[in-house]
């Protein structure tokens, strides 16, 4: 992994948790940036996370930046 990258993926290499309301039951979860889903914590539905632009979607050092476990993951995830 790179020691210096760039700023647009900080939320990736840097996580912090958002709060995510379950569109079934209104609960609030925490999901951290670098996740897509998680499972409610109060119905075990999956809650999603809107995903913002990112250059991970552009940027050919994207998989070296962030790791190769992490970009398949949210690669995956944008295509769905």
């Amino acid at each position: 992994m790179f020691k210096e990258s760039c700023p647009g993926s900080r939320e990736i290499r840097t996580p912090y948790p958002e709060e995510v309301r379950c569109f079934w039951c209104d609960t609030v979860n925490e999901i951290w940036t670098d996740e897509v889903e998680r499972d409610c914590r109060k119905c075990g539905r999956k809650v999603t996370r809107e995903l913002k632009p990112s250059c991970i979607e552009w940027c050919p050092a994207a998989r070296d930046c962030i790791g190769d476990e992490k970009y398949e993951k949210l690669m995956k995830a944008r295509k769905a």
